[in-house]
């Protein structure tokens, strides 16, 4: 059975699956727009728009206004997001962001991402309808970035991340959206979960931090009034999200009759309140958690993933935060417990969570990024 220890290296490779050369040394003066990779028909009025700026940004210059910020961390989500919110304007067209670089990166894991990059992230402007958005995509990352600073405890730069986005930006709305382990068996792959509340359950380098065990919560109203619109167009999709016929994994055995397929599933948008308790929290873990049919993490919460308590954090601290959500799409369902783990050199409960990941990590992202496109399109008129 594997180890805490092995299951945040797990988190950590997942995280930066994925990055090259061009992820490395973004240069985006000059790139010219892509053709759209996904035909989506967007409704009327309601398309996202992307809007660069005349001339590439100072990588060092404040933010500009938004009225939403949207946040997303691996490779997978960023190209999602790219395909969905900036279509034509991919990940290398995005404009490096560096501000106050310098004062991060004592904070920051010398292997991790951002220290390889030299920055806090990237970004690029859009709007949907007359809402201004900013899509973001994080170096900073909760599983990566912790340097120790004592038995079970490190430091989180990607808390102080959030607070200078808002900071700067001055969103009415900020959505963090990626992949993770869904925890409700009725979940499936490419369903969306939207919760505005985040829980730590933190077992690995933050065990002993103050804040392990808090729940934050955004009383706020979550616009669905696109929701169905959402829908329709996820459905085009869910032919992607096709999971394969099951065999035993070798050809020695003699079959009678068809392969064992599963249920189709059509992607949906999971709200809480509505489809769970309300303000079910997504649970925040410091290394690679899934649920499973016998860990029951659906009593503890929405779904697992590996970051947004810290903006539940960072908001906290804020006499008046913006309104926040988290958006999570289910890149591997709920794994079967009864798969035999005690006494195995490999878990293999773990080695397929993985292979989900790995195989509908950028599919499943485009139904997260939809559904964030249905929250923002929802909103009033700024």
């Amino acid at each position: 059975m594997d180890t805490i220890e092995q299951r945040t290296d797990i988190g950590r490779a997942l995280i930066a699956r994925g990055t090259g050369p061009d992820d490395i040394s973004l240069a985006p003066a000059g790139q010219p727009p892509l053709a759209r990779r996904l035909p989506i028909p967007f409704p009327d009025g309601l398309a996202p728009a992307p809007a660069p700026p005349d001339a590439a940004p100072d990588p060092e210059a404040a933010l500009r206004h938004a009225d939403v910020v949207v946040i997303t961390w691996t490779v997978d989500e960023h190209d999602a997001l790219c395909d969905v919110l900036t279509p034509g304007f991919g990940r290398k067209a995005w404009y490096p962001y560096t501000r106050k670089f310098a004062d991060y990166e004592p904070r920051i894991r010398p292997s991790a991402p951002a220290a390889a990059v030299k920055r806090l992230g990237s970004f690029f402007p859009t709007s949907i309808g007359p809402t201004s958005v900013l899509c973001f995509k994080s170096e900073l990352h909760l599983n990566q970035d912790g340097v120790r600073t004592g038995d079970g405890t490190a430091t989180l730069p990607v808390k102080d991340l959030f607070l200078q986005i808002v900071a700067e930006v001055e969103p009415k709305v900020v959505l963090t959206i990626g992949t993770a382990g869904s925890v409700f068996s009725d979940f499936r792959l490419g369903d969306v979960v939207v919760t505005r509340a985040a829980k730590f359950r933190l077992a690995s380098e933050f065990r002993n931090e103050k804040f392990n065990g808090d729940s934050f919560t955004s009383d706020w109203e979550i616009p669905t009034s696109s929701f169905d619109a959402a829908r329709t167009l996820m459905d085009a999709f869910s032919g992607e999200l096709r999971e394969p016929p099951f065999l035993p994994p070798t050809k020695s055995y003699h079959y009678h009759g068809s392969m064992i397929h599963p249920d189709a599933n059509v992607p949906d948008i999971k709200l809480d309140g509505r489809d769970m308790p309300a303000f079910h929290p997504i649970l925040t873990t410091d290394y690679f958690e899934y649920g499973t049919s016998s860990n029951r993490l659906d009593l503890a919460g929405a779904a697992v993933e590996m970051g947004d308590a810290a903006l539940g954090l960072a908001m906290s601290e804020l006499d008046h935060p913006p309104h926040w959500a988290v958006v999570r799409n289910m890149s591997d369902p709920q794994i079967n417990g009864d798969i035999p783990v005690e006494g195995y050199r490999l878990n293999a409960q773990t080695l397929w969570a993985v292979a989900y990941y790995e195989s509908y990590g950028y599919w499943t992202s485009v139904m997260g990024a939809l559904a964030t496109w249905a929250i923002i399109a929802g909103l009033e008129t700024p």
